[in-house]
């Protein structure tokens, strides 16, 4: 989360701006603009996502509606679609949530193999139920991944098919480098693959040496550059992801299709932004915010804030391990009357994945600052009411 710049619109539609969801570092691998802003009547915090600069607003456009239609989970629900022609722009519930590059900052480096695990699991589930509607996200990337603390949504749906720069060229299938027609649910599982390479070691496109011993067959079999040495469906990645490689003793060398043979050697590379130091938290199953009146977000890195007090009541306060502690699942902290959730087991692939401590402090970093965000004077009804007097 980072402060709006100069050239950052003050507001889009009924919503004004609050700050921007990307780190300026990662605006050449994000094929959208994304802002968290919030509706005048200060009710609403919602996502809100606009054009790159330079693209062709009326394919971006399409996409945008066409998100807004989908019903998959695991994907970003879109609630609104709205603009012009020439600035077209969609919203969607806020959640408090990081870009993947985000959290593998927070976290200080790849993510453990077992939150991998999870995160690819949920990624397929959504890919899964997409395919079978007949529908490819063709826009999968580490920046199009919102780590959430209720599971990972997709993001920046159709960025490769509205053409947008910005989609890392670690993700892209050979076959769609080479111009293929259309977008296929393989090119999907060949981008997913590619995203599992990134939050297990920081890049797309990795040596085989780098990635964890118990990835390698999984991840080598997505980025073979013949989409039928791919698996077979995103529901059979799925199923392999949510057992452990020691359960099925599948643990040698990736197939030799594998990461050092993607189609890019560029890749894509983690953020080598500061971690984030772990603090007080709050319920991160909180998934809204009410109006707030305070200044505007601080400049990054946003520090987590400790919120509860009788301004706060839906924030109570939550402890997140420091350093020592490497995984944490995702936050819950129960009311008297709410049971603790049982501990995900690793077969159970629709449970959110376990949430390292810095990430969680991070979630709670940003949601604290929106709640403490004050809306900007609006300069229209000032005008309208001098010209009233």
């Amino acid at each position: 989360m980072e402060r709006l710049r100069h050239d950052d619109p003050s507001q889009i539609g009924p919503y004004a701006t609050l700050a921007r969801l990307d780190a300026e570092s990662a605006g050449r691998t994000v094929p959208e603009r994304r802002y968290l802003a919030r509706g005048g009547d200060g009710e609403r915090t919602v996502l809100l996502c606009v054009p790159p600069v330079g693209a062709d607003p009326s394919r971006w456009a399409i996409e945008a509606e066409g998100a807004r239609r989908l019903s998959v989970p695991g994907f970003l629900n879109v609630s609104e679609v709205g603009g012009s022609a020439g600035f077209p722009w969609y919203a969607a519930p806020y959640t408090p949530a990081l870009p993947l590059p985000e959290a593998l900052a927070a976290y200080g480096g790849p993510l453990p193999e077992d939150t991998v695990r999870r995160l690819g699991a949920g990624l397929a589930q959504g890919l899964a139920a997409a395919h079978a509607q007949g529908v490819t996200h063709a826009g999968l990337s580490p920046a199009a991944v919102l780590v959430t603390p209720g599971g990972p949504l997709l993001t920046c749906f159709g960025a490769a098919r509205a053409g947008l720069a910005g989609l890392d060229p670690g993700c892209l299938a050979p076959e769609q480098a080479s111009g293929a027609a259309a977008w296929t649910p393989a090119a999907d599982l060949f981008a997913l693959g590619a995203v599992l390479a990134y939050a297990a070691t920081g890049y797309t496109v990795p040596e085989q040496s780098e990635l964890p011993a118990g990835l390698r067959r999984l991840v080598g079999a997505c980025l073979a550059r013949d989409p039928a040495d791919r698996p077979g469906s995103a529901q059979e990645l799925l199923r392999e992801l949510a057992v452990p490689a020691e359960a099925t003793g599948r643990t040698g060398p990736a197939r030799q299709a594998g990461p050092a043979a993607a189609v890019s050697p560029a890749g894509g590379t983690a953020a080598r932004d500061p971690r984030l130091p772990a603090t007080a938290g709050f319920d991160l199953a909180a998934h809204s915010l009410p109006a707030a009146r305070v200044p505007a977000p601080a400049s990054p890195p946003l520090p987590a804030a400790h919120v509860p007090g009788p301004t706060s009541p839906s924030l109570p306060a939550a402890h997140v391990p420091g350093p020592t502690s490497p995984s944490l699942p995702a936050a819950h902290v129960p009311g008297p009357a709410s049971p603790s959730p049982p501990t995900a087991t690793v077969l159970d692939h629709a449970a959110p994945p376990p949430l390292p401590g810095r990430v969680v402090a991070a979630l709670a970093s940003q949601s604290a600052a929106l709640l403490a965000a004050e809306l900007p004077v609006p300069q229209q009804a000032f005008a309208a009411t001098q010209k009233v007097r």
